[in-house]
């Protein structure tokens, strides 16, 4: 069988949790008999077909990213239309304005699946325009995914537009790396002067939804450090917050290495997302800190992120946007090893039931063969 993924941008430009995402079910499915194509859009397309570990990477040119919506030109469009021929099953990623573009003027009639990633949140008059648009291509898939049952019941989008037998919910997940003989930055937490005391870690994107602007006001009652590993659009505003706080015990690590990832997720005692806003539908970094055995603090958006973390149980889910409650569950996984311990065995097993990359690659595939007339679905068995 083969899929065509769609979204607007891809490895190796800049990473994302969503480019993870596209690249973990990716994965997942190959060993279902699935043969995967990502098409995206880049500013520097060259080389515009590259072969990864996951599949085709096939690429045109972004010539424009008002708030960040890559748009492509007629070549990006017929270059979609050749890859929709070759698939057996397209399958689009939600948010992208120009993938509904795609689909109106140049999709095949194929079978086709879309990931419903996030509601628009931020940008609600590009939001108000796009919502004809949007709505006609919710309504022209085959079946629709959501991350979590808590964002099938929560959005209003899907309940509006999406009809409940088309409606399904996948979590996101990621293959196990953890045990594996990849290498690690054995000498990051040195450079980083951490390692002395508990060290927590937000990793990911620096950006407006992420509410670390919550944790740097958090860290100041809190006796441990706090590595904030990614790079992103809010750097700037975050580095102005910690000089005008006078914050101390807050790292910014700025881009980090694989190798480096996996030293900071071996390391710290547990793992922060204090996402504030809906934009964070699900929070991989979450299922990687599950992964490494980690207990995880997170905030209670009605998403995908208290799925992950089960309150209580795998860590603690404190409301958006107060620093109190933030610090509190912070500080109890800091004074309490045994509990952070018992906290990170539970987060590995729910791992282990709900997010490998074998139960993703299970789902996903199951799911493309059901959305195939008969007829293909025979063939390509």
């Amino acid at each position: 069988m083969r899929a065509l993924h769609v979204y607007r941008t891809y490895f190796p430009d800049p990473p994302g949790g969503l480019q993870e995402a596209i690249r973990q079910i990716a994965l997942g499915c190959r060993a279902f008999g699935v043969e995967s194509t990502i098409f995206a859009l880049s500013p520097e397309p060259a080389p515009a077909q590259l072969q990864r570990e996951e599949g085709r990477v096939v690429r045109s040119r972004s010539w424009a990213a008002p708030a960040s919506c890559d748009l492509g030109g007629p070549a990006a469009v017929r270059r979609f239309r050749e890859l929709s021929e070759w698939a057996d099953v397209v399958h689009y990623h939600f948010p992208w304005p120009f993938g509904d573009v795609l689909s109106l003027f140049g999709a095949s009639r194929k079978p086709s699946v879309m990931t419903y990633h996030s509601d628009i949140v931020r940008q609600r008059m590009l939001g108000a325009l796009y919502g004809p648009l949007m709505r006609r291509t919710l309504r022209s898939m085959s079946a629709v995914v959501a991350t979590s049952p808590a964002y099938v019941r929560t959005s209003p989008v899907l309940s509006a537009s999406v009809a409940p037998e088309r409606l399904h919910a996948i979590p996101l997940g990621i293959a196990d790396y953890a045990g594996s003989a990849l290498p690690a930055d054995e000498g990051l937490l040195a450079r980083l002067g951490v390692g002395r005391r508990p060290m927590f870690l937000s990793l990911g994107v620096l950006r407006y939804y992420k509410g670390l602007h919550t944790l740097m006001e958090a860290a100041q009652h809190v006796d441990a450090d706090f590595v904030i590993a990614g790079s992103g659009p809010e750097m700037a505003r975050l580095q102005e917050l910690k000089a005008r706080l006078g914050v101390t015990n807050v790292i910014f690590a700025g881009q980090v290495s694989d190798a480096g990832k996996r030293a900071l997720l071996s390391s710290c005692r547990g793992l922060v997302l204090p996402s504030h806003l809906r934009s964070e539908a699900f929070g991989m970094v979450l299922v990687e800190a599950a992964m490494y055995g980690k207990p995880m603090v997170s905030c209670e958006i009605g998403t995908g992120t208290s799925y992950v973390n089960e309150d209580g149980v795998t860590g603690w889910v404190v409301p958006p946007e107060s620093p109190q409650a933030l610090a509190g569950a912070i500080a109890r996984l800091a004074a309490d090893d045994a509990q952070a311990q018992a906290m990170g065995r539970a987060a590995r097993a729910r791992y282990e039931r709900y997010f490998s990359g074998e139960a993703l690659g299970r789902a996903y595939s199951d799911l493309y063969r059901s959305v195939m007339p008969m007829a293909g679905r025979a063939a390509v068995s």
